[in-house]
């Protein structure tokens, strides 16, 4: 059965059994110091230190690593400002021996800088809470044309070449069919890339911070209400409209 809780995820997070939960997806917020807005729906991005905001985040991680099944998989999106502490922090909670990933989401729209290189992605620290005995199911990597067909064999350019951890996938559009006029949402294929190689079937994915409901349409996706199970947080009024629609 799928969960949606409107609260502040800490709280509810305390709340859930250990080791019960196959996937954990989150996309905190970055501390970008903004109020996020879009069409009326708003969050604020903003914390008051550095220090605070890693309590806040390590706060939230170390219950997430007790949900977690032995055989789950932790996935944290972040980006540059900030990706370099919060992998220092979830480090020290789930073992260096456990890093598996820092993915790349990398795009190619929108403004560009003229004081520097313009930063068009984010990263994704792909973490295991045991390096050997966790999921992965392989088969299920999508595959990618060859850049130079010429130079493999027939059955190679046949089969394609899977995804490495660059990931090259377009922000949702203002105006595309996907977009629910929440701030900061994300595609909703790469939330399913993640689900279909990191989660088994019958298997229940977490995300505290559920924000457009991404997680759990991707879940939905992918085979409805039987493949994949979800438990959807957000204390934001606004994602909770937006999630009444899944």
């Amino acid at each position: 059965m799928n969960h949606i809780y409107y609260s502040e995820n800490l709280s509810i997070l305390k709340t859930l059994k250990s080791d019960s939960v196959n996937l954990v997806y989150i996309d905190p917020p970055f501390n970008t110091g903004k109020i996020q807005s879009i069409h009326g729906n708003s969050y604020k991005d903003k914390f008051q230190s550095l220090d605070l905001y890693l309590d806040f985040l390590r706060a939230r991680v170390e219950e997430l690593y007790r949900i977690l099944k032995d055989t789950g998989s932790f996935y944290f999106h972040i980006d540059y400002r900030y990706v370099h502490y919060c992998k220092v922090m979830i480090d020290e909670i789930f073992g260096i021996e456990n890093f598996m990933n820092e993915i790349i989401w990398a795009y190619d729209y929108g403004g560009r800088s003229k004081k520097k290189w313009s930063a068009k992605h984010d990263n994704i620290l792909f973490y295991v809470k045991n390096n050997k005995k966790y999921y992965f199911n392989y088969e299920n990597v999508e595959r990618l044309p060859y850049l130079a067909p010429n130079l493999v064999t027939p059955e190679k350019r046949e089969r394609g070449k899977t995804y490495t951890d660059v990931w090259w996938n377009t922000i949702v559009h203002t105006t595309g069919k996907e977009r629910v006029n929440y701030p900061t949402q994300k595609p909703v294929e790469i939330i399913k890339r993640i689900i279909k190689v990191s989660c088994p079937e019958g298997g229940v994915v977490l995300d505290a911070f559920a924000g457009s409901g991404t997680t759990g349409q991707a879940c939905l996706d992918l085979g409805g209400t039987t493949k994949y199970k979800f438990i959807l947080i957000d204390s934001n009024e606004d994602a909770i409209n937006v999630m009444r629609d899944l």
